[in-house]
């Protein structure tokens, strides 16, 4: 699916930038929205191209720099760091061989950190691209990390 034909499927409204943003972010095949489909998004929905960048910066989940196949967002909130997220951070960091906000060399996990993804009640959280998990342990992340590295071949 190109660019036109998601931007066709959206009323002109920018009621729906959200939704255009997620779809074109998903196209790219790097979980980025190229700087070059901003312009055209602004047009869709007329309203100012600062507008649409405002949005992609105000959300964690937007990214304009390629990013990994798979993106983990470790959660940061208080809770998350009271039940071990920073020790799960750093033992993806280890594991991955990535700082956070980093990709991995052969292109399939890019690791950042969340200030709060709202899974409290099964903290430590994390995602991986739309998918949460709770109650994480490090054996947890390893069979993740396996999972989707075999889903990707």
């Amino acid at each position: 699916m190109e660019v036109d034909t998601i931007l066709s499927k959206y009323p002109r409204s920018k009621d729906y930038l959200l939704e255009i943003l997620h779809d074109i972010q998903n196209l790219s095949g790097k979980n980025f929205i190229p700087d070059e489909v901003i312009q055209r998004v602004a047009d869709h929905l007329n309203v100012k191209k600062a507008q649409v960048y405002g949005v992609i910066g105000y959300y964690s989940m937007f990214s304009t720099k390629p990013r990994g196949k798979h993106v983990i967002r470790v959660c940061a909130s208080p809770i998350c760091n009271m039940m071990g997220s920073c020790n799960l951070l750093d033992f993806l960091k280890q594991k991955l061989g990535v700082e956070v906000g980093e990709t991995t060399a052969d292109g399939l996990f890019t690791l950042e950190a969340a200030e709060c993804l709202g899974n409290c009640a099964a903290a430590p959280a994390l995602m991986i691209n739309q998918e949460m998990f709770g109650n994480l342990t490090p054996g947890m992340i390893e069979s993740l990390l396996e999972h989707y590295s075999k889903k990707s071949k």
